[in-house]
């Protein structure tokens, strides 16, 4: 079990709860969150990149002085990669940098974040996202702002229509799916706010799985 700030649908304080959360000792978990960051990153890269080599600079092939008496040094052809506008030595080429990942890996690498959240006091606990039956930003930015004065992430179980519209105005709140969220986007943030049910049903989730 491990105490977490709560705060209330007006975004007061409540004091702290009780969640029982998956706890880690020492580096236990650490070498999979690395890994798992890692992999994120390099499956968001394109691998577009790419040049000519001197097989595919546009050129004839013809010698562009002769060999000897010209006090230069020798050139074969001017698509030579010491030739300006020449092909590049050992340049990029498209390439999938793309890292599968299997499901232990990520709800471990999850599970280790959200930890190291905890521990660091940048998680807090609210009890539910205020309903609204039109978008109004300045209601949820008075909440965000009681909690926190930092860039956040915001977790819950699902998002209605008002409610993103309210929310996508505050540049510095960036509400996802608990089910989307990944252990790259919990690293990323300042605070992570999570709704209740959402903590719990994620709680829920990973111990069935397990």
């Amino acid at each position: 079990m491990m105490k977490i700030p709560f705060y209330d649908v007006t975004g007061e304080a409540k004091g702290e709860r009780e969640y029982a959360m998956v706890e880690f000792e020492g580096d236990r978990g650490l070498q999979v969150l690395k890994e798992v960051i890692l992999a994120y990153r390099a499956n968001a890269r394109q691998g577009n990149a790419c040049t000519k080599t001197r097989g595919d600079v546009k050129g004839s092939g013809k010698k562009p002085f002769r060999q000897k008496g010209t006090g230069m040094a020798r050139q074969g052809e001017k698509r030579s990669p010491l030739a300006r506008g020449g092909g590049v030595v050992f340049g990029p080429k498209p390439r999938d940098f793309s890292v599968r990942l299997n499901r232990k890996e990520k709800r471990l690498a999850l599970q280790r974040a959200l930890f190291d959240a905890v521990c660091e006091g940048k998680l807090f606990v609210l009890e539910a996202l205020k309903s609204q039956e039109t978008p109004k930003t300045r209601e949820m930015a008075a909440v965000f702002n009681k909690i926190t004065q930092r860039s956040c992430l915001l977790l819950d179980s699902e998002f209605s229509k008002n409610q993103l519209l309210s929310l996508r105005n505050l540049k510095r709140v960036f509400s996802i799916d608990m089910s989307s969220v990944s252990a790259l986007d919990v690293t990323l943030y300042s605070n992570i706010v999570v709704t209740e049910r959402a903590l719990t049903a994620f709680f829920e989730k990973t111990k069935a799985e397990e």
